[in-house]
């Protein structure tokens, strides 16, 4: 019989792949390039390929119209303009998401900082809740913070990646390591599912699609792309195009030629 977990995590991925729009940055950064109107960005993405987006609640609150993506409920808050930008917050409660129509919940989660503790004990306590009420949990674990010297060490990725799955994520997002080898340890060493994050905005489409076959050739079971997409001049496009890597083993070669150069 199906659970309440699988019907919202069937929801979020596809075939048990994610190509996902983070779109969380309003709060840390305000309305930047591309996500001035974030309801267009998901119409306008959510036919090519797009499984799911992070939103803030405040963005699901006021969608004018229902999507057929998963959305995933983001709770962790902090501000550029603080003098603690690390030390997020939590924003919300699983009871919450659930009366909001989301299919989960999304947390952000630094390791290597003096905020470290109490944000461990929100994954905790935000995890369990997540189980009790068979919601999905996606965990942004993130090595940022005055003991991390460098955040693609593949030690310490691999290191912060399992400290999501241990504290019950059923999805880490992680930042990339840069190689196919180093990565696939960090997949190795996590028994949930490993999503990407895109981190700065890419010098070219092609380091962007490269990136994405490397990783999923790695193991990764998709990507969270934010400025990458919606910071593109067609972030449809891109979709189509990652989309292509992440269901259907296509090269980033082959990819970008799905990307209108003009």
């Amino acid at each position: 019989m199906v659970s309440g977990h699988e019907i919202r995590l069937n929801r979020i991925l596809r075939k048990g792949k994610m190509l996902c729009i983070p779109m969380d940055h309003g709060i840390s950064d305000g309305p930047i390039e591309g996500l001035e109107d974030p309801h267009s960005v998901i119409y306008k993405c959510e036919h090519h390929g797009l499984t799911s987006v992070i939103i803030n609640k405040g963005i699901l609150k006021t969608l004018p119209k229902p999507t057929r993506i998963g959305i995933l409920v983001h709770f962790s808050g902090s501000t550029s303009l603080s003098s603690f930008p690390n030390r997020k917050m939590l924003t919300g409660s699983v009871e919450e998401a659930m009366r909001l129509g989301a299919d989960g919940v999304s947390l952000h989660i630094n390791i290597g900082g003096k905020e470290e503790p109490e944000m461990l004990e929100q994954l905790g306590r935000t995890s369990e809740q997540c189980h009790k009420w068979n919601v999905p949990l996606l965990a942004m674990m993130y090595p940022r913070g005055e003991k991390i010297k460098d955040p693609h060490d593949p030690e310490i990725v691999a290191h912060v990646a399992r400290i999501g799955a241990d504290c019950g994520a059923d999805i880490v997002k992680t930042v990339y390591t840069g190689d196919i080898d180093s990565f696939s340890k960090v997949v190795k060493g996590t028994p949930v599912p490993i999503v990407i994050a895109g981190g700065p905005k890419a010098k070219t489409d092609l380091d962007v699609l490269q990136m994405t076959e490397d990783a999923m050739k790695a193991g990764a079971k998709g990507v969270t792309y934010g400025r990458n997409i919606f910071g593109h001049k067609s972030p449809e496009q891109m979709v189509r195009a990652l989309a292509s890597i992440i269901f259907n083993k296509e090269t980033a070669q082959e990819a970008v030629k799905k990307i209108d150069k003009k």
